[in-house]
């Protein structure tokens, strides 16, 4: 299963940068399409070794450890670094963005170069083995090398909007349908970059759910810590991310408000789907660690959020 799941996604982005040459072969015919092919592998190889530290600085994160003498970032440290020894892994960077949104994700081109990320929203709303649950999650996605082909996905996406845009203005000749082949690349386009993003997001995610169970030993906590986070997005939306949506797919949970239809093209499973799938691991992963749970955060935190959410009136897409 495991090799089926890795020679889909080298199929999808096979396909994401077939996508990037066809268009620009329509914008600028052989010589468009060679130089959007050189451009794609261009732009591979830098997010190769520039993965890490785009995204970082992108969303100004900072080391865990200079958020000076604090419980919920002492524990985050401590129990990041037991999960990593507990999956075999290299201690990894770890970060805090100071983002009300409760969120998570990670990065780095393999596991020695890895980085993880939590929000400040998240650590302050879960309990401590939640957020050992979730951080076990992103782990999954290091030790899968994940965090390489998303950021990849990432790029090259974000790039065929650019250049989607580009031919709307300034591609098409005659012979390729002129401006009605620019205005439906542009539309389309964009379309069918979201379409293989979200189909390797969301094969990614179940099987880094199920990872982290086993490296945690138990489903319960991140199943319990999607149930919370989910749908967080839309009371807390993060303007950065609103704005480069290529980036959503990164995130443990939707990062995104749903005001513009990102549902309909949603680079994550069911939220209820993914707890599913964890709660039928139930009795068959074990060897949980014991995470004290002095760090819980008190469930009136919580419960306000949740509510407004209950009161907000759902769009076509949900």
């Amino acid at each position: 299963m495991p090799l089926l799941n890795h020679t889909k996604t080298f199929m999808l982005l096979a396909a994401m940068t077939a996508l990037f040459g066809v268009i620009g072969y329509l914008v600028g015919g052989l010589p468009g399409m060679a130089i959007a092919f050189v451009v794609a592998v261009g732009l591979n190889i830098f997010s190769y070794w520039n993965s890490d530290s785009i995204v970082l600085r992108s969303y100004r994160a900072k080391p865990a450890a200079d958020f000076g003498d604090n419980a919920r970032v002492a524990a985050y440290l401590e129990d990041t670094r037991r999960l990593a020894q507990k999956a075999g892994l290299p201690e990894p960077k770890i970060y805090i963005i100071d983002m009300t949104q409760p969120n998570a994700f990670a990065t780095g081109r393999n596991p020695e170069n890895a980085a993880v990320v939590a929000t400040t929203g998240l650590l302050n709303m879960l309990s401590r083995d939640e957020v050992a649950g979730v951080m076990a999650h992103e782990l999954a996605h290091v030790k899968n090398r994940d965090t390489l082909t998303m950021t990849v996905t990432a790029t090259i996406a974000g790039a065929i909007g650019l250049l989607a845009n580009f031919a709307l203005f300034f591609g098409g000749g005659r012979e390729r349908g002129g401006l009605i082949a620019g205005i439906a690349i542009a539309i389309l386009a964009p379309i069918a970059a979201s379409i293989v993003q979200m189909a390797i997001s969301r094969a990614r995610e179940y099987e880094a759910d199920k990872a982290g169970a086993e490296i945690l030993g138990d489903p319960e906590p991140l199943a319990r810590a999607l149930a919370k986070i989910s749908g967080q997005s839309e009371l807390m939306p993060d303007n950065y991310t609103e704005q480069h949506q290529s980036m959503a797919h990164m995130f443990i949970v939707n990062p995104l408000a749903g005001r513009s239809g990102d549902n309909l093209f949603s680079t994550h499973p069911a939220t209820q789907n993914r707890i599913e799938a964890l709660m039928a691991l139930k009795g068959s992963v074990s060897g949980a660690q014991s995470f004290a749970s002095e760090t819980q955060a008190p469930e009136a935190d919580v419960s306000p959020w949740l509510a407004m959410r209950n009161k907000r009136k759902k769009g076509p897409w949900g």
